[in-house]
């Protein structure tokens, strides 16, 4: 009877031990970062220094237009920090109670440039793009930077006639990057940080003036599970070493 008691301890105690053993290792902590596209580059290099301070910690970057981005947060999906490229699409995310406005902060300006294929001819004057046959610009109605380049453009009384050479619409400023650098257009309107990336492929023609500044905002989202580290990781980006990173990309401090 012992023989057979302390067998069946032992087969007990095993199977504890294949019970633990078979527990999966708890998940790491996750959050999901939802970016404007021209924050690609910057926001990569964040991601990387931020998950070294917080080893563990899971961080998935979602790119896009401003306003599709802010489409998904307002359908549910699970992000717990909003940056976008323009103040209007974060007040839309305020109205719409999809961001917590207390946390709410500018991190950083950039600049709305024209840019030309590499070598092509620059134009003179803003006025000179009517002369060119493919123009590329964000779509104003989804796209900061199209915002931006319509006020610009308003402002030099030129974009009414524009529109009649039918311009060739970007989804994303990082699209219209992409038209230029590969020649598909003659021009296009992209942030500094933009052309910088590829100033290899394209060159600035002249910085646009008549907008209004080009102010980024970023907040913690509410759709998502892990407001705790979402606030870390926007504190990070307001850090001096969040601050360095996105400088080594051409922002401006707000």
């Amino acid at each position: 009877m012992k023989r057979f008691l302390s067998r069946l301890s032992m087969a007990l105690c095993a199977l504890g031990i294949s019970a633990m053993l078979a527990v999966p290792a708890l998940a790491a902590e996750e959050i999901t970062v939802s970016a404007a596209a021209s924050l690609t580059n910057a926001f990569t290099e964040v991601k990387d220094a931020f998950v070294a301070k917080n080893p563990g910690v899971q961080v998935n970057l979602n790119f896009a237009a401003s306003n599709p981005l802010l489409k998904q947060i307002q359908e549910g999906a699970p992000v717990d920090v909003f940056a976008s490229a323009d103040q209007p699409t974060m007040d839309k995310a305020v109205a719409s109670k999809v961001v917590d406005p207390s946390t709410r902060k500018n991190f950083a300006l950039n600049d709305l440039v024209m840019i030309v294929p590499k070598g092509a001819a620059k134009p003179a004057k803003v006025a000179d793009v009517l002369k060119l046959k493919r123009v590329s610009v964000g779509n104003p109605d989804s796209v900061p930077a199209g915002r931006y380049t319509r006020e610009a453009l308003q402002s030099a009384k030129i974009w009414d006639d524009l529109q009649k050479n039918q311009p060739v619409l970007g989804n994303s400023v990082r699209q219209v990057l992409d038209y230029v650098s590969k020649g598909e257009v003659d021009c296009g309107f992209v942030y500094a940080t933009d052309a910088k990336q590829n100033a290899d492929k394209v060159d600035v023609a002249m910085k646009m003036t008549g907008h209004t500044p080009v102010s980024y905002p970023i907040a913690v989202a509410v759709t998502g599970k892990n407001p705790k580290m979402g606030q870390k990781f926007l504190d990070f980006v307001l850090s001096s070493e969040g601050q360095t990173i996105l400088g080594k990309f051409g922002f401006a401090k707000p």
